[in-house]
């Protein structure tokens, strides 16, 4: 019995901070969280490797980078446009 499951796969926006290596893009992604205690939106971020075949994205860009298969040890998402 074999059933074909369709994952959603997630999809973040964030600025491209480095585009040195090739075919790689580091795009950091800031998100707003409730602080538990003093009831303060605290603003944390994080910085992604999104793979960039054809090397469009540049520094300062906003992006939408999307889930992947593994291209490397650290690159798992893959650049699929560019907002801004």
């Amino acid at each position: 019995m074999s059933e074909t499951v369709n994952k959603v796969k997630r999809t973040l926006t964030g600025e491209v901070v480095s585009d040195k290596s090739a075919k790689t893009v580091v795009v950091k992604v800031e998100r707003k969280t409730m602080h538990p205690k003093y009831n303060k939106f605290v603003t944390t971020s994080k910085k992604y490797h999104a793979h960039d075949e054809k090397e469009l994205a540049s520094v300062g860009n906003l992006v939408t980078i999307i889930e992947s298969k593994p291209h490397s040890k650290l690159k798992r998402w893959e650049l699929v446009s560019i907002v801004k």
